[in-house]
C-alpha cells in the first residue's frame, strides 16, 4: 500500500500530463494540492479489501497465523464458490465506502464515486447486482462472532492510517460536497491500476525480506529510478511567423511558402477559444499532415497535453506516418536531456524495423543500486548547442504490450486504438487515460462507415468531456458528416450554438476549416486553396479486358505511366494477367492487400520509389508502363501517374484516386515531361455498363460498396460525364460539389433514374441501420452527469478483447477472416521461410532460412517467418469454407513452437507453399508470386 501511494505520487509529480492534472484539479477544492492528496490516498488504500477473511483465506499458513491473532475464517475449502462473490477490489470498495459514511458521515452517494477507482482497480468498476451481493454477505469481509469486531478495528486503522499518512484526514469535509465528473472517475481509476502494476513488479520493488536495508524513500527513489519512466511532452506555445514555424519543422523544398490551409489551420489554432476539435477539409497533397502537426503543437502548448496520438485507416498507413512522426520529433525544440517514449500500436507493429530499432535501444525496467558506481545507467545524449537539442526518443520497455502501449507520449496507429476507448472492454481506463492526455489526429476521416462512426462519434463525446484536443483530416468529408463529428464532440448544445451547427451544415466553401470547443459554438475559416490545381477531363470506358487493352495501347505509343484501380483483387489480378500479355511482364506491376507482409511494404516502397514526387523518385518509368492497384492506392500514398483508370466507386474514393493523377508539375504548368498525349489530367471511368438505361456497376463493385453510392457517384458524375471536355472536373474547386451532391438526400436524379435510386436507397438504408443497431452492442455509454458513480460503466463488455482480433471485429464491420503465416515446404518436408525475400536493412538474408519442426527456430528465422502474415481474402471468411480452412491449417501443428521461447510462431496458423508457391486448401487452389500476391481458383 505504500509502494502504491509512493508510486502514485511519483506519477502525479513527473509523468501526467499537465492536462490529466488540471482536469482532475479543477473539480476539486484544494486544486492541484488536493488531487494530488487524493491520489496518492486512492492508491494507498486500493488493496484495503485484501484485509478480509475472503481474500486472507487463500494461503493456509498465513490464515493460521492471522487466526493466532484472533481474526477468524473458515478455510478456502470451507468458504468455496461464495468467496468470489467478493474480490478484493469490490470488499475495499465496500470498505472504504462504509468508512467514509460511518465515521466521517457521508452519503452512500457521495462515497460512490470516490470509491469506485478501488472497486476498478483490476479493470472492470463493479456492477450494481455484485455491489447488492456482498452487501448481502457481510461474513465475507468480517467473520461473524468475537472475531467480528477485530477485523472491523484493523480495517478501520488500516484506513485510518492510510488517511493520516497522506494527509487527507483534514480534506474529507470539503470533498463531500464535490460532484466528481465520470471522466475524472475514470481518470483517477487508471492512475491507481497504473501505480498498482508498478509497485507490483518485484523487479523494482523487491519482495521482504529478499530486499536490501532501506528506508521507503530510497526504496521508491531506487525503484523510479530504475523504472525510468519519460515524463510527458512539455511544448511552449512557438510564437512569430509561420513560414519561419514550418521551416524549422519540416523540410521544405527550395522557395517553398506556406500554403493558405496551413497557415489557417495555424492561426485557428491560436485563437480558438480554447483547445477543441478542429476539422481540416482541403484537397490532396495540400499538407493537411504538416497543418496538422504545425497545429498540434500549439493546441498542445495551450491545453498542457503531453503527447500525440496520430490515427490512421490501415497498418500500411501507420507504418508510413511512423517514420514522419519521428522525424517532426527531433525538429521539435526539446530541454536539454529530455525523453520522450514513442510507440507505433497496431497488431504487426513489432515487425516494423523503425520501431523495433528504437525497442533495441531499451534497457531493463529494474531497482537499481543507489549506493553503485556510475555508469552504469542511461547516459543522456549531449546537445551540440546550447538549449537546442532533439529529444531522446524512446520505445520505452516498461510501455509495450497492448494494455500500456498507449500511454507512450507519442503514437502512430490504426484507427481502432482510437475506436477501442469506445468499446466496453477490461482495462478501458487505461486507455481513456492515454488519450486524455494528448492531442489526437484523425487521419482520412472519410473513410470510416457507419459502423466505425458508432464507435468515433462516442468516443469524441468523451474526449470533448476530457477537454482533448482533436485534428480531423479529410480532402471528401460530406457536410452531414462534418456535422455529425462537431456535434458529438462538442456535446450539449444550447438554441444559439444550434444555429452554428446548422451553418456548418449548410457550408459548401473549400478548403474549409471547421472548430468547435467543448460544450461550444463551430467557428470556422475559408482559405484559398494554394493555387494550383488540376482539370481532369472524365470520360465513359465500356467495361471489359480487351477493351482496356485496346485503349491503353493507343494512350501509351510514346509511353508513360498509368495506374489502374479495380474495386476488387480478383480484377486487378484478371486486368494484370491481360495487360501483361500486351505490354509484356516487366511493364505491369500489381498493388492489393493480398500479399505477405514484407511484400507489401516492398510493393508500397517501390511505388514510391518508381512514382513518388519530383526529386525523391529515383527510377521513374522511360517508357510504358501500368500499375493496377485496389484500393490500396487510395490512401496517404504520395504517387503520380499520366493517366487513370478506375473502377466506378463512392464519389469521394474516386476524388482520391484522381488526387494520384498529375499530383505533381513535370516540366512547368505544361507538364513539359509527359508524353505528349498525357498531358491533359484525363480519367476513364470503368467498371459500369454504361449502354444501360441507369448504368450498371459490375457485381464486385456493388458487393463492396453498395448500389446506392455507386449510383449517386454516377448521377453526381454525369455533367462532366457527358460535357468533356468542356466540363472537367477542377480539383480543388469541384470537390466539395461533388461530395455534397452524392451525399445529400434532396437532389433530383436523373431522368429514369428514380426508381433505381429509389430501391438502392432502401437497401442503404437497411444496412446502415444494421451496421448502427450491431456496433451498439458494445458500445461505451454516454457521458454520465457529474457525481454518479461509475458502477457498471462496462457491464456486458467484451471482456479482455480490445486490442486482439476479436476487438478489431468489433470496431470494425468485417467478417472474420483467418491470418496465416507463410513458409515453404521443400521437397525433403522441411520448412523454411519463403525464397524470395531480400536482406534485411542490416545485410542479414531472410529467404530460405531453415524452421526446424524440432526446436524454436532462430530468433531472425522465427521474426522472418511471421512477418509474412497473410489475411485469407474473402473466399474464406464464410462459415463452413473457414471451418474447413483452419481444421486442414491446424494439421500443421509444430509442438515446439508453442513455448514461450517461440513469441513470434506460438498459436499461428502455418500455410506452407510447395516448392512452386502452390497448395490447396478448403477446396480452393491457392498461388502466390512475389510480384502477383496471393491468387486463389477453384480447385
Amino acid at each position: 500500500m505504500e509502494d502504491s501511494a509512493a508510486v502514485a505520487g511519483r506519477l502525479w509529480d513527473e509523468w501526467l500530463p499537465h492536462a490529466v492534472r488540471r482536469l482532475i484539479a479543477d473539480v476539486l477544492p484544494g486544486d492541484q494540492a488536493d488531487a494530488r492528496r487524493l491520489v496518492v490516498w486512492l492508491a494507498g488504500v486500493h488493496d484495503v479489501g485484501k484485509a478480509t477473511p475472503a481474500f486472507a483465506c487463500q494461503v493456509e499458513t498465513l490464515a493460521q497465523r492471522m487466526r493466532d491473532r484472533r481474526l477468524e475464517m473458515r478455510s478456502r475449502e470451507t468458504m468455496g464458490a461464495d468467496r468470489r462473490l467478493a474480490p478484493h477490489a469490490l470488499a475495499g470498495q465496500a470498505l472504504l465506502g462504509e468508512w467514509l459514511e460511518q465515521r466521517h458521515g457521508w452519503s452512500v452517494k457521495e462515497a460512490g464515486q470516490f470509491t469506485v477507482p478501488i472497486g476498478g482497480h483490476h479493470g472492470v468498476p463493479p456492477e450494481p447486482g455484485q455491489i447488492t451481493a456482498v452487501d448481502s454477505r457481510p461474513e465475507l469481509l468480517r467473520t461473524p462472532g468475537p472475531s467480528r469486531a477485530v477485523w472491523e478495528r484493523v480495517q478501520q486503522e488500516l484506513l485510518d492510517a492510510c488517511a493520516d499518512e497522506f494527509d487527507v484526514r483534514e480534506r474529507l469535509d470539503a470533498w463531500r460536497g464535490v460532484k466528481l465528473p465520470q471522466p475524472v472517475q475514470v481518470l483517477l481509476t487508471a492512475v491507481v491500476i497504473v501505480a498498482d502494476w508498478i509497485a507490483s513488479n518485484s523487479e523494482l520493488f523487491p519482495y521482504f525480506p529478499q530486499d536490501v536495508a532501506r528506508t521507503g524513500p530510497e526504496r521508491i527513489a531506487a525503484a523510479w529510478q530504475g523504472l525510468d519512466l519519460p515524463g510527458p511532452w512539455c511544448p511552449q506555445e512557438p510564437v512569430g511567423d509561420v513560414q519561419k514555424l514550418f521551416a524549422s519543422r519540416f523540410a521544405l523544398p527550395p522557395g517553398a511558402t506556406v500554403r493558405p490551409v496551413q497557415a489557417a489551420a495555424v492561426e485557428l489554432a491560436r485563437t480558438m477559444d480554447e483547445p477543441g476539435l478542429m476539422v481540416i477539409e482541403a484537397p490532396m497533397g495540400e499538407g493537411k499532415t504538416e497543418a496538422a502537426l504545425a497545429a498540434v503543437e500549439i493546441l498542445a502548448a495551450r491545453s498542457g497535453a503531453g503527447g500525440v496520438f496520430f490515427a490512421l485507416p490501415t497498418m500500411a498507413t501507420g507504418n508510413a506516418m511512423f517514420p514522419r512522426l519521428l522525424r517532426w520529433l527531433d525538429q521539435l525544440p526539446s530541454p536539454e536531456g529530455a525523453r520522450h517514449s514513442v510507440h507505433l500500436a497496431h497488431s504487426k507493429a513489432a515487425l516494423n524495423e523503425d520501431f523495433t530499432d528504437l525497442m533495441g535501444q531499451g534497457q531493463q525496467v529494474r531497482a537499481v543500486d543507489l549506493d553503485g558506481e556510475e555508469g552504469g545507467g542511461r547516459q543522456p545524449r549531449l546537445s551540440s548547442g546550447a538549449g537546442r537539442a532533439p529529444a531522446e526518443l524512446v520505445a520505452h520497455a516498461w510501455l509495450r504490450g497492448r494494455k500500456k502501449a498507449m500511454l507512450s507520449s507519442f503514437v502512430a496507429g490504426t484507427i481502432d486504438q482510437l475506436l477501442f476507448a469506445g468499446l466496453k472492454s477490461r482495462h478501458l481506463a487505461l486507455r481513456h487515460l492515454a488519450l486524455a492526455g494528448k492531442v489526437i489526429v484523425i487521419d482520412e476521416a472519410h473513410a470510416y462507415d457507419t459502423y466505425m462512426s458508432v464507435y468515433l462519434d462516442r468516443v469524441l463525446s468523451w474526449l470533448g468531456a476530457y477537454r482533448v484536443p482533436v485534428v480531423v483530416l479529410s480532402a471528401t468529408l460530406p457536410a452531414g458528416r462534418r456535422r455529425e463529428l462537431i456535434e458529438a464532440y462538442a456535446g450539449r448544445r444550447t438554441r444559439e450554438s444550434t444555429a452554428g451547427f446548422d451553418a456548418v451544415a449548410a457550408a459548401r466553401d473549400y478548403p474549409l476549416l471547421t472548430a468547435v470547443a467543448p460544450g461550444g459554438s463551430p467557428q470556422w475559416r475559408c482559405p484559398d486553396a494554394s493555387g494550383r490545381g488540376t482539370d481532369v477531363v472524365l470520360e465513359r470506358l465500356e467495361d471489359g479486358f480487351e477493351v482496356l487493352a485496346d485503349r491503353l495501347e493507343s494512350e501509351l505509343v510514346d509511353g508513360g505511366c498509368v495506374l489502374v484501380v479495380r474495386n476488387t483483387v480478383r480484377r486487378v489480378l484478371e486486368t494484370a494477367s491481360v495487360l501483361r500479355r500486351r505490354f509484356g511482364e516487366d511493364n505491369v506491376s500489381v498493388a492489393h492487400s493480398c500479399f505477405v507482409d514484407l511484400d507489401r511494404v516492398a510493393v508500397d516502397e517501390g511505388l514510391l520509389t518508381r512514382f513518388g514526387p519530383p526529386g525523391k523518385t529515383t527510377d521513374r518509368p522511360k517508357g510504358a508502363h501500368i500499375v493496377v492497384a485496389s484500393q490500396v492506392a487510395e490512401q496517404s500514398l504520395d504517387v503520380d501517374f499520366d493517366l487513370l483508370v478506375t473502377d466506378l466507386a463512392p464519389i469521394d474514393l474516386l476524388l482520391q484516386r484522381m488526387g494520384r493523377l498529375h499530383r505533381h508539375l513535370r516540366g512547368g504548368e505544361q507538364q513539359s515531361e509527359r508524353p505528349a498525349r498525357l498531358r491533359t489530367a484525363r480519367c476513364l471511368v470503368t467498371g459500369v455498363d454504361w449502354t444501360a438505361s441507369v448504368p450498371t456497376p459490375v457485381r464486385g463493385s456493388t458487393t463492396v460498396y453498395g448500389a446506392h453510392l455507386l449510383l449517386r457517384s454516377a448521377a453526381a458524375l454525369l455533367p462532366h460525364l457527358d460535357g468533356s471536355p468542356q466540363r472537367p472536373v477542377r480539383l480543388p474547386a469541384d470537390i466539395s460539389p461533388l461530395v455534397q451532391h452524392a451525399y445529400t438526400d434532396d437532389t433530383d436524379p436523373p431522368a429514369g433514374w428514380a426508381q433505381a435510386l429509389e430501391a438502392a436507397r432502401a437497401g442503404h438504408d437497411a444496412h446502415r441501420a444494421d451496421q448502427a443497431e450491431r456496433a451498439a452492442t458494445f458500445r461505451l455509454g454516454a457521458v454520465g452527469r457529474p457525481g454518479r458513480p461509475l458502477f457498471g460503466w462496462l457491464a456486458a463488455g467484451v471482456g479482455d478483447a480490445d486490442d486482439t482480433q476479436r476487438g478489431r471485429a468489433q470496431v470494425r464491420d468485417s467478417r472474420n477472416s483467418v491470418e496465416v503465416v507463410v513458409v515453404q515446404r521443400r521437397s525433403d518436408g522441411s520448412l523454411a521461410t519463403v525464397p524470395w525475400l531480400t536482406p534485411d536493412r542490416k545485410g542479414r538474408p531472410r529467404a530460405g532460412l531453415p524452421l526446424p519442426t524440432d526446436q524454436v527456430p532462430t530468433a531472425l528465422a522465427a521474426r522472418t517467418a511471421a512477418a509474412c502474415g497473410l489475411r485469407l481474402p474473402i473466399q474464406f471468411t464464410y462459415g463452413a469454407v473457414m471451418d474447413q480452412a483452419i481444421t486442414e491449417l491446424e494439421e500443421l501443428y509444430v509442438p515446439a513452437w508453442q513455448t514461450k521461447d517461440s513469441h513470434w510462431l506460438a498459436g499461428q496458423l502455418i500455410l506452407a507453399l510447395d516448392e512452386h508457391c502452390q497448395t490447396h486448401l478448403a477446396g480452393f487452389r491457392l498461388r502466390y508470386d512475389p510480384s502477383d500476391g496471393l491468387e486463389v481458383t477453384r480447385a
